[in-house]
């Protein structure tokens, strides 16, 4: 590998595939330092629902953009670039690999092919959709982005609030849609040689690891940490309440749920999230996958292209 060379491997798949402890491995061999790519990592203190790895299980690789951000920041898209390029040339001045790995598409997607400019925001016509969707609900705001942008509505979920008001937010300010202002956009890392390593199991497998993942989460103690989080002064609407995990956690916290109602949506929830990832990853160009547990292919694949 040419220390001069511009390398960028990212590491990318559903949730539980085994996205980190192939990172943490790559990392170790190829002299690589690692940047996170979860929107819920960033967050600091929300630990155990984020299965973010503990300091000592890092194996002292570093692992960027991990606890940077205070609860109540709403943590973007043009955040994680700012960032991550920041980081990357960073690990690069190093003469390190720069390996990122995460399961958020948007921000790996806004990264490698360019994020659309802030300037286009209206405060304004956001307040009244947030108010519309207060009234209405949020399903009523989808239909409507799904008439005006039906390519980007098939890229995120019914209940994703912040990205179908933005989206909605971006169409009334432009007249224009939100997926066309992205064909028009230019990538930030263009002249890097990167490498998508996709991971992959049979669905039945899959599922089985979240279910455990999610098992284990509770038996780590994540109704004592969202029970710290909110003596602590946490808001409830804060951003990462919204995360995989939290949400049930936070009604059972409140009595609003059993304890084995919350275990079962929070996996009910998880298993749809990691359908949504494939369908998003799938679409992604020059990505090679590989099941996580054969590493020595992903090795030689790695070898095959590094510069």
């Amino acid at each position: 590998m040419d220390s001069e060379a511009k390398n960028l491997v990212i590491v990318l798949g559903p949730t539980a595939v085994g996205k980190s402890a192939t990172s943490l491995k790559l990392a170790k061999l190829f002299r690589g330092e690692i940047i996170n790519c979860d929107s819920m990592q960033v967050y600091r203190g929300f630990d155990v629902g984020t299965d973010k790895l503990a300091f000592e299980e890092r194996e002292n690789i570093p692992h960027h953009l991990i606890d940077i951000v205070s609860a109540s920041h709403q943590f973007t898209a043009a955040d994680f670039i700012k960032e991550s390029i920041k980081a990357i040339h960073s690990i690069r001045k190093r003469k390190k690999l720069p390996v990122i790995t995460g399961g958020t598409g948007l921000y790996l997607k806004a990264l490698l092919e360019g994020l659309f400019p802030e300037e286009k925001r209206r405060p304004k016509i956001r307040s009244k959709l947030q108010a519309e969707a207060d009234e209405k609900g949020l399903e009523h705001l989808w239909k409507k982005l799904k008439d005006v942008d039906p390519v980007y509505c098939e890229k995120i979920g019914k209940n994703d609030r912040i990205r179908i008001i933005r989206a909605l937010e971006v169409f009334l300010a432009t007249q224009e849609p939100l997926s066309k202002h992205f064909l028009k956009t230019k990538p930030f890392l263009a002249d890097f040689n990167i490498l998508k390593i996709g991971l992959k199991l049979e669905r039945k497998v899959l599922y089985k690891r979240i279910e455990d993942r999610v098992d284990k989460m509770f038996e780590k103690g994540i109704v004592t940490e969202v029970r710290k989080l909110i003596e602590q002064g946490i808001d409830e609407d804060s951003p990462p309440f919204r995360a995989l995990g939290y949400k049930h956690v936070l009604k059972y916290v409140k009595n609003e749920l059993p304890l084995e109602e919350a275990v079962q949506l929070t996996k009910i929830d998880t298993r749809h999230y990691a359908k949504r990832q494939m369908t998003w990853f799938r679409k992604m160009d020059s990505v090679h996958w590989f099941s996580p547990d054969d590493f020595t292919s992903i090795v030689e694949y790695i070898r095959e292209n590094l510069r």
